[in-house]
């Protein structure tokens, strides 16, 4: 049984112009102690597909799936008092925005001690020694001192490392980390992401990484999850998705990389991601890819088999006698 198991994940957003899908027909799995990168542009849906799990979203999101479990428990069914007790529990998230996510009326120390006292046992000395402990493993220097800080007396960075500290504080069996580790130097990187995949180690504890930086996830992912525009456009192994990327869109993402340049201009990928005025009729990715042609603006793609990634497109890319990825067309008009 998985520990997340996740069916045709759909969220709508109500908006003064008509519903916006902002994400569509997501399937996602994660194993105990598994490493899932969830990688994308920013617009593909892959912070609102978490917070979704989460149960996290507005009341204007309208979240439906055939089957969104947790430890083989329906999320669906449970009421929000049972989703409490699980949601900071036994699932975390670090939050993108941690300056929009701390409260500025209370210390930093008394919203950490808040997650423990809601979800833990210990008295007060005990949760008191914890945070302390927590503040160490996250590297914030002083504590005993910051822990009367209130969040705007904190750089960005250290609200960051707050946040994380708060996530970890019940050693969750799912850590969701929406960009653990933007607002961090390189050095405090290597850190918080060494104490991530410590924790995974050392409590069996499952880690879904959102990043836009594959330097991280060719160290530390398992598996990874493409996302374009709401879809998932590719999963495959890590090692398989950096050899042989099987949707245009996974391969113009690792051409981008300046590792991987073949000439002094680095390769992009023209226009945006689609909002909701723009959405193409065919493959949503069709605008931005050179390898498109009048199958792939005229009609959706269905999910391939797990040999393609589980990609959605008519011409994915395989290697050619000299291994070179190519365009393979799939239909036919």
């Amino acid at each position: 049984m998985s520990l997340l198991d996740i069916r045709n994940l759909t969220v709508e957003f109500a908006t003064a112009a008509g519903p916006f899908r902002a994400v569509e027909g997501v399937d996602l799995t994660l194993e105990k102690g598994e490493v899932l990168a969830i990688v994308g542009e920013s617009g593909s849906g892959k912070s609102v597909s978490m917070l979704a799990i989460m149960g996290l979203l507005p009341w204007t999101a309208t979240v439906t799936a055939d089957r969104m479990a947790f430890e083989g428990r329906d999320l669906r069914e449970l009421s929000p008092a049972q989703r409490r007790k699980i949601i900071g529990k036994d699932m975390a998230m670090i939050f993108q925005e941690p300056m929009s996510s701390l409260n500025p009326c209370f210390t930093v120390g008394f919203q950490i001690k808040e997650a423990l006292r809601q979800h833990t046992d210990l008295d007060r000395k005990a949760r008191h020694a914890r945070a302390v402990e927590l503040f160490e493993q996250v590297g914030i220097p002083a504590p005993e001192r910051r822990l009367k800080a209130y969040p705007h007396q904190m750089s960005g960075g250290m609200n960051q490392r707050v946040m994380i500290a708060m996530a970890i504080a019940c050693n969750p069996k799912l850590l969701i980390a929406d960009e653990p580790t933007t607002a961090l130097d390189v050095t405090i990187q290597a850190q918080i992401l060494d104490l991530l995949l410590d924790l995974r180690r050392r409590n069996g504890m499952a880690l879904a990484l959102i990043t836009h930086d594959m330097g991280v996830v060719a160290e530390t992912a398992e598996r990874v999850s493409v996302h374009y525009a709401g879809q998932k456009v590719e999963e495959q192994p890590v090692e398989g998705l950096f050899a042989r990327p099987f949707h245009p869109y996974t391969g113009a993402l690792l051409a981008a990389l300046p590792e991987r340049a073949t000439s002094r201009r680095l390769p992009t990928i023209p226009g945006v991601v689609p909002g909701q005025f723009d959405r193409p009729a065919g493959c949503l990715f069709a605008p931005r890819c050179r390898h498109a042609s009048d199958i792939c603006r005229a009609r959706r793609p269905e999910p391939l088999g797990p040999e393609m990634g589980r990609g959605r497109c008519h011409t994915p890319l395989t290697a050619d006698g000299n291994g070179v990825m190519q365009p393979q067309r799939m239909v036919t008009t």
